[in-house]
């Protein structure tokens, strides 16, 4: 587990799985027929704490889903990787494209399409609740399960580790 802040210095880009990360895997179809699909409002305001400091915040994520479309909007995150069961080919095209090397870039996920995203991330990073394999090859993992401020923790985490987040806190003062 990393816990030198160094690592974090040199962190430009945060990619982030959905399903397992930023809600809690679950997936719930109404009798209409569509989905539904909660996401923690702590996570969200991480992640603006992450742009406000000129870290860029990515979705990676094997499904396609208008509600993920709709939470990226909402918290305007431009890089929106959907239907993409390689994940780390999709963050190194992400990378190719932001101009970014893979030691810039941070990866949250939960399960094995995860995996090596995570290994080849400047930093891999994980939730509580992942499977071990996971886990065990994420260089930080979370106190919290995905969906209930795993991604919160890691924006803190990323944002204290780079000094950044004493400054911010008085901006709420």
């Amino acid at each position: 587990m990393v816990t030198e802040p160094q690592a974090a210095l040199a962190i430009r880009l945060l990619a982030l799985d959905v399903d397992g990360v930023l809600s809690d895997g679950r997936v719930t179809y109404a009798s209409d027929g569509s989905e539904l699909k909660s996401f923690n409002i702590k996570d969200g305001l991480g992640i603006k704490l992450l742009q406000r400091c000129g870290i860029r915040v990515a979705i990676i994520t094997g499904r396609r889903s208008d509600m993920v479309a709709r939470r990226a909007t909402e918290l305007g995150i431009a890089d929106l990787y959907e239907g993409r069961e390689d994940k780390l080919s999709a963050l190194q095209e992400l990378g190719e494209h932001l101009g970014l090397t893979l030691s810039e870039c941070a990866y949250m996920g939960d399960d094995l399409p995860d995996l090596g995203a995570i290994c080849a991330a400047g930093i891999g990073m994980t939730v509580s609740d992942a499977v071990p394999e996971v886990r065990a090859a994420a260089d930080w993992c979370s106190r919290a399960p995905g969906g209930a401020g795993a991604v919160r923790e890691a924006a803190e985490w990323l944002l204290q580790a780079r000094g950044q987040w004493d400054d911010l806190l008085t901006e709420f003062r």
